[in-house]
């Protein structure tokens, strides 16, 4: 019997109020929205601010680094994403005030602790995708 073919990764796909961040990290930028109202930032992109609903939002640059706040590694990926696994998915904390989720990268997954410092890396997907992955922010040697 055929083997049925393999899904494709996923992409996401940019809408009118997510184009600005993905255009941002195609060029290796991390973009966060900030409310003109309040000064919250915010993250994931949204039409209007999550604390007091302004739509009065612009684009920010983040430093791109964080620490992790938890994670997991996974080791029966979903479909898409065979021959990646064991990878770690973290949740990393921002200096901005907001948490993303992302993809560690460079580390292997029995060294990642809670509060281990990293940096954002770009992952070209597309010629309109770049994903936003983390790797470990270790001092130069």
């Amino acid at each position: 019997m055929a083997q049925a073919p393999k899904k494709p990764r996923p992409v996401p796909t940019p809408s009118s109020f997510t184009r600005e961040f993905w255009q941002g990290t195609r060029q290796g930028k991390l973009l966060l929205q900030r409310c003109r109202a309040c000064g919250t930032r915010q993250y994931y992109p949204r039409p209007v601010c999550m604390r007091c609903m302004a739509r009065d939002l612009e684009w920010t640059e983040a430093a791109g680094r964080g620490t992790v706040y938890s994670f997991t590694v996974t080791r029966l990926p979903p479909e898409g994403f065979e021959g990646r696994a064991p990878y770690v998915l973290v949740a990393v904390d921002l200096p901005e005030g907001v948490r993303m989720l992302g993809t560690l990268l460079d580390v292997d997954p029995g060294e990642v602790r809670i509060g281990m410092p990293v940096r954002a890396t770009y992952e070209r997907l597309t010629d309109e995708i770049s994903l936003v992955q983390f790797t470990p922010d270790r001092p130069a040697s």
